[in-house]
Formats: C-alpha cells, sequence, structure tokens
C-alpha cells in the first residue's frame, strides 16, 4: 500500500468506518516536491501534511507504516510522533531501537510488523531489556501479503510458513508477558473475507490488517488505471518477483516486469537513495520510481504490489460498503446463518 496508494484519502475513509487509517510514509518525497528538489526534505513535509490532511476529515484513529529499510527511517519516526501520529507500524526489517524515539508523555504507539514468532520474541526482549517497554500490539504478516515479503523465496509456498501456523505462535509470545502488558496480536497477508477474519480470531488474533481490499474503493489514493489492474487481473496474473531491496515480492503481472525481466529498465542514476540497501550499480530498476508511476497511473513504467488475493476485485466500491460487506460476512458466518 506504500508509495501514493493509502495516504489521507484511504486513511480517513477506514478511520471513519472504525478502522484503523493508515497512511503510507513511502516515497512522499516525490508527491510533496520542493523547489529546489530535496527529496528527504520532501518526505518529511510529505508526511506532515498527509496526517495532517487526514485529520481534517476524521475523528477516527490514524496510524503511519514506515519501513525500517528507508534510508530516512528516523527522520519519519521523529516526524509521526511530532505530529501526534496515534500508531506508527513498522515493517521491512526489526525496529529494535523503535523506542528510544518515543518522548516521554507521548500517546504515539509502537506496533512492529513481524513474520514469525522468533523476531516477535527478540523484539520483545530486546525492547524489555533495553527501555523497558514492551509493543503496543504486533502485526504478523504471512505469505500471501502484497508487496514486500518477510520470507525466503522457497517458504512462500511451504504450508509450515501459512499465516494459519505463524499467529499461534506469536500468539503465545505476546501471552507470556501477560503479566506486564496485553499485547494484542494482528493478523495480516491475504486476508480477503469476513469468514478469513473469524478463521484468525479463533486462532488468537485480536484484529487483521487488510490492504488489497482497499486498494479498488473510490476512496484510495491510486490512480484508477492503478486500481483497473487488480480488478481486469486472474489468478496466474499475481506473481513473486525479486525486488531491488534484496527482499521477494508479490505483484501483479504487466508490461513493466517483463520489461525488467528483459533487463531494460536499469537505472542510470539514483537521486534519492531511498533504500538503504538499494546499490543502483546493480540494481534492475529503481523500485520507487516504478511504484510512483503506477501510483500516477503509468502503468507502463511501474507495477502494482498486491496480495494473494487480489484478483478477486471485481468492482470500484466505496470503503464503507467494503467494510460493512466484510462485517456481514463475519456475522453471518460466526452464528450460523451460513455453513
Amino acid at each position: 500500500m506504500g508509495v501514493g496508494v493509502s495516504l489521507s484519502g484511504l486513511a480517513a475513509a477506514v478511520a471513519n468506518e472504525g478502522g484503523i487509517g493508515v497512511i503510507s510514509s513511502a516515497g512522499l518525497g516525490l508527491f510533496y516536491k520542493q523547489t529546489p528538489f530535496n527529496y528527504l526534505n520532501g518526505c518529511i513535509w510529505g508526511l506532515q501534511e498527509e496526517i495532517r490532511k487526514t485529520r481534517e476529515k476524521t475523528n477516527g484513529i490514524v496510524g503511519v507504516n514506515i519501513m525500517v529499510a528507508l534510508s530516512n527511517f528516523s527522520d519519519m519516526v521523529k516526524t509521526s510522533i511530532t505530529s501526534k501520529a496515534d500508531i506508527i507500524f513498522v515493517g521491512a526489517g526489526l525496529p529494535l531501537d523503535l523506542p528510544s524515539y518515543l518522548p516521554e508523555g507521548s500517546n504515539t504507539a509502537l506496533v512492529p510488523i513481524v513474520s514469525s514468532s522468533r523476531a516477535a520474541r527478540i523484539l520483545c526482549s530486546k525492547w524489555k531489556a533495553s527501555y523497558n517497554y514492551l509493543p503496543d500490539a504486533i502485526v504478523v504478516e504471512g505469505p500471501k501479503a502484497g508487496g514486500h515479503l518477510g520470507f525466503k523465496k522457497e517458504q512462500i509456498h511451504d504450508g509450515k510458513y501459512s499465516l494459519e501456523n505463524i499467529i499461534p505462535e506469536v500468539v503465545s509470545v505476546a501471552e507470556s508477558y501477560s503479566s506486564e502488558k496485553y499485547i494484542p496480536v494482528i493478523a495480516a497477508g491475504g486476508i480477503s473475507t469476513g469468514e478469513d477474519i473469524l478463521r484468525f480470531m479463533k486462532l488468537g488474533a485480536s484484529a487483521v490488517q487488510m490492504g488489497s481490499i482497499f486498494v479498488p474503493t473510490e476512496e484510495c489514493d491510486a490512480s484508477d488505471a492503478f486500481k483497473q489492474v487488480y480488478i481486469n487481473s486472474s489468478e496466474k496474473d499475481v506473481l513473486i518477483i525479486e525486488s531491488p531491496v534484496g527482499m521477494p515480492g508479490r505483484a501483479i503481472d504487466g508490461e513493466f516486469i517483463r520489461k525488467v525481466n528483459c533487463g531494460t529498465e536499469k537505472p542510470k542514476s539514483c537521486p534519492f537513495h531511498c533504500i538503504k540497501t538499494c546499490d543502483y550499480s546493480k540494481s534492475p530498476y529503481c523500485i520507487l520510481k516504478a511504484l510512483y508511476n503506477a501510483a500516477k497511473g503509468n502503468m507502463k513504467k511501474g507495477y502494482a504490489f498486491a496480495g494473494a488475493n487480489a484478483y478477486l476485485a471485481e468492482k470500484i466500491s466505496s470503503v464503507k460498503e467494503v467494510i460493512e460487506n466484510l462485517k456481514a460476512e463475519y456475522r453471518l458466518i460466526k452464528y450460523g446463518a451460513l455453513e
């Protein structure tokens, strides 16, 4: 949902329906260009503006998603806290020092995103020992998620690493700290129906995180062309690709990905250095430009990240309709109206 897909429009709409609306901090410097151009300063200004605009549209809960892999990770965390985001969700790496950014008196909750019980255990232990702080919740992102995945390529389709197996393990880690703090566990990755939500809550999750289902909505901040890629896709179009970030990712096949596979999109320079691990001289393409182009509707020069079930999208709906449908499906399954 990063780089222009979930900004103030989508975040506010979700928050207004009782969910947690999440702003992606990735790539904001391209949407908030200054003169002279300064990508890193633009990211700070952009995040401040997106939080402000979201607050103007909702009284609900507003979060910010930040990747540890971002070269401006520190700036994005500090900006989120000073702008009084309710929650910071942090993934694409273990944020072992995240509590160090939290000033006394801040009400911003800190929620790491992990892909294994081992990562959850390491992070809780480190935060407790170094900062006497435990996560305010933990998001567990399974191998069916969209975008960058915290799994090796061979693990993605191995049932041993399924979200259904990981959730109870992370719940066990969270419960080991129950005498000190209640740590809700949030299931994420490939969740697309009310039945999915109920299944993971029965496994111990307190909530779910959903992304792809909100792309084909009126309020999603991405272009209509980006949304149509979801609607026009089939199951075979949802691929695992190699990202310049050094992690496997899940995306919808298209012209740009085919060009990358032919080696014709190699970057000539890097004016952004947006990802710590990216070396443009060895990279097959610039991921920031590709995702920015896609969000703006230039699908010949970019592609859409997507969860495993993104191809189920059939039409553009409102966020309210999506959430009401999820609630209805959940109630029908839970109370036995459907078998």
